[in-house]
């Protein structure tokens, strides 16, 4: 065990890798995560709650008490080498980022990524981090191989705003930049707008996104509305009270449960759709091409969850929808 700065990291060994995902609301079957807790500190990660799995706090010991599975690239390696593997897609980063600081000096997703071009495996990556640029060269390699997606988060190109939600994370800047990099390199990345944050980020600057994330000359655009299970909800609504407590009074009423509102989803559904045709259309005609004359895909809502079952409608009165708070 070694403490770095004010964060513990725990050095863990594993004996298996390779999750499989069994929740229908995930289109993928497998997943793959070499960290648990997060030095990103995101106020509304979701996956602060898998810290109470270990009998730890979905707070300040997620963002302190880092797990490194330091043996997951011989295990992964053995998973994959087994006569019953078909190949099929690997989510990496579905629970922490896989480039969140520590793995500057671990360097595990690197290695799990050779690990699965190894065994010509495709798999597909979710980031809010720039050192993702570091393995330019495997990602390539993937990409004309097996194939490989990335995905950069944003939540906002407010980065006065970003620093409260996100304070472990790289500018908004630097991740735009980073998908343009990552598509010079023949690498099918994009942009995940998520989560969109009800009175904080569902303002004006949300198409704005979408014009920069094409700006930047993203493969694709997705996006998934906030989600609030046990344990992140604490959390979050603790910093809507110190930030902007007069929302709280509309997060009770849109948030009984995990999921917001469907009538909130479909209207940024329609919202962000609308950009993204707009953008697209605006950048080459109906159904641009990009450099090498390929078309450009369509917008694809959130890709890391599967659509919801028909919700009866929400009579409770909303506030309105382009609320965009002065912090």
């Amino acid at each position: 065990m070694a403490r770095v700065a004010s964060h513990e990291i725990v050095e863990i060994r594993c004996k298996s890798l390779l999750n499989r995902v069994t929740s229908q609301r995930m289109p993928f079957r497998w997943s793959i995560n070499p960290y648990r807790g997060c030095l990103h500190r995101c106020t509304y990660c979701y996956a602060r709650r898998y810290h109470t799995f270990l009998d730890l706090n979905a707070a300040s010991d997620f963002e302190s008490k880092i797990f490194v599975k330091v043996n997951a690239p011989d295990v992964l390696r053995h998973e994959l080498s087994k006569p019953s593997w078909r190949r099929e897609k690997v989510a990496i980063g579905t629970a922490v980022d896989p480039y969140q600081p520590v793995e500057g000096k671990y360097k595990l997703t690197r290695k799990v990524l050779e690990v699965l071009l190894e065994a010509w495996t495709p798999c597909s990556i979710v980031t809010k981090n720039a050192m993702i640029r570091r393995d330019l060269d495997v990602l390539a390699e993937l990409a004309q191989g097996p194939g490989c997606t990335v995905y950069l988060s944003l939540t906002t190109l407010d980065e006065a705003l970003a620093k409260r939600l996100e304070p472990g994370t790289p500018p908004p800047r630097r991740r735009l930049e980073t998908v343009a990099e990552l598509v010079r390199c023949g690498i099918d990345a994009g942009v995940m707008i998520a989560p969109v944050l009800p009175g904080l980020t569902d303002g004006p600057g949300l198409e704005r996104m979408v014009e920069e994330a094409f700006a930047h000359g993203a493969r694709f655009v997705d996006w998934g509305v906030l989600r609030l299970d046990e344990g992140v909800k604490e959390v979050y609504l603790d910093f809507v009270k110190a930030e902007a407590p007069r929302l709280l009074p509309m997060y009770g009423r849109m948030y009984e449960g995990a999921y917001a509102p469907s009538e909130y989803e479909r209207r940024i559904d329609a919202r962000l759709s609308k950009a993204t045709e707009s953008a697209l259309a605006n950048r080459a005609g109906s159904r641009p091409e990009d450099a090498g004359g390929r078309l450009l895909p369509k917008a694809r809502k959130d890709p890391l969850r599967a659509p919801q079952a028909a919700q009866s409608p929400v009579r409770r009165p909303l506030l309105p929808l382009q609320l965009q708070l002065d912090f």
